[in-house]
């Protein structure tokens, strides 16, 4: 397995790595799936804005938030981009009960438009063109399949139409769907998978183009959210709000679909 330094990237850490976001005397502390990262600030300012306070911000890979929650990391509401890792703090008893699915998540290519690799719009069921693109790759961007729920759909999307050998030796891993955005939108990458909320995100559209994946060649991304046992008001107001009618109709504005009334 590739891995990719990020030294020559931090150019761009001011769209892609505002991990943290501590604010004086703050102690309620969120987990957000960096496939959320647009989406999210978008709830997340409607929620300042309807009166409650502002949050600590934590962006990451599920997994990795999942081991520091079961290791005592003092988070209080995990925001999963899957439902497998939430699922698992539950039955160890360190959430407060199974949480709520609150979107579905799509999976899409990302170039950069220099890069020359162009998209047939027409191609998400064309197995012969996306065996092209992969071809003129050289690198292709990928979350850790082991950490990230978006790189485990694009492995699976790979090997359901039989590219995974033709893409295998050209992947280069990162420990979250963001990052692996970053190493396309930098060049550092001539391809990526990433989440489709992030591949709409109005700081990469000018540059890059993007193709939605057949949604039959992965498993259901089903996001997931959980609070921690222990969690302050403010975490529980999140939690609600993140079902509020406003935060689902900036999930559908950023490429998620929604549950319905999935428990």
């Amino acid at each position: 397995m590739k891995s990719f330094s990020i030294g020559k990237c931090f150019g761009v850490l001011s769209f892609w790595l505002l991990l943290n976001h501590p604010i004086a005397a703050q102690t309620t502390s969120v987990a957000v799936a960096a496939n959320m990262k647009d989406a999210f600030t978008a709830i997340n300012s409607a929620f300042i804005a309807s009166g409650k306070p502002e949050l600590r911000i934590v962006y990451g890979s599920s997994g990795n938030f999942a081991s520091q929650i079961m290791n005592g990391a003092p988070f209080n509401l995990l925001i999963s981009a899957d439902e497998n890792y939430p699922l698992e703090l539950f039955k160890n008893g360190k959430t407060v009960d199974a949480g709520k699915v609150y979107a579905v998540g799509r999976l899409a290519m990302l170039t950069k438009n220099s890069s020359g690799i162009k998209f047939n719009p027409d191609a998400k069921q064309d197995k012969a063109e996306l065996a092209r693109v992969i071809s003129k790759a050289n690198k292709i961007a990928i979350a850790k399949p082991e950490l990230a729920p978006y790189g485990r759909a694009a492995v699976e999307h790979l090997k359901a139409i039989g590219l995974w050998e033709l893409a295998k030796d050209k992947l280069v891993y990162a420990d979250n769907v963001g990052m692996a955005t970053m190493f396309v939108s930098t060049g550092a990458a001539d391809l990526g998978f990433t989440a489709l909320s992030l591949a709409k995100s109005p700081e990469l559209v000018k540059d890059t183009s993007y193709l939605e994946l057949e949604e039959s060649w992965y498993a259901p991304i089903k996001q997931r959210m959980v609070l921690i046992k222990g969690a302050p008001p403010e975490a529980s107001d999140l939690y609600q709000f993140m079902q509020s009618t406003k935060a689902r109709q900036i999930l559908i504005q950023y490429g998620y679909s929604l549950p319905g009334n999935q428990p």
